[in-house]
């Protein structure tokens, strides 16, 4: 089994259990929390390699990456 198919998995059986809003936003949170740590690192990782600097940081800064669309 794939890491892929085991996530999915894992994520089922966590989805099954909430059962609130609270819930929920529980895990939306802890999802958020997960994603954002693995952004962390690879931007130090970058950062640390070189390809990613202040100038590269500051050009990223002024643009608009929002999506048009309105979800949940």
């Amino acid at each position: 089994m794939s890491y892929s198919e085991i996530v999915q998995l894992e994520l089922m059986n966590a989805a099954a259990n909430v059962t609130s809003k609270s819930d929920l936003d529980a895990l939306r949170l802890t999802l958020s929390l997960f994603f954002a740590e693995l952004a962390q690192k690879a931007i130090d990782k970058m950062w640390d390699e070189g390809t990613f600097d202040q100038a590269k940081l500051d050009e990223l800064r002024g643009q608009h990456l929002r999506t048009s669309y309105k979800t949940f």
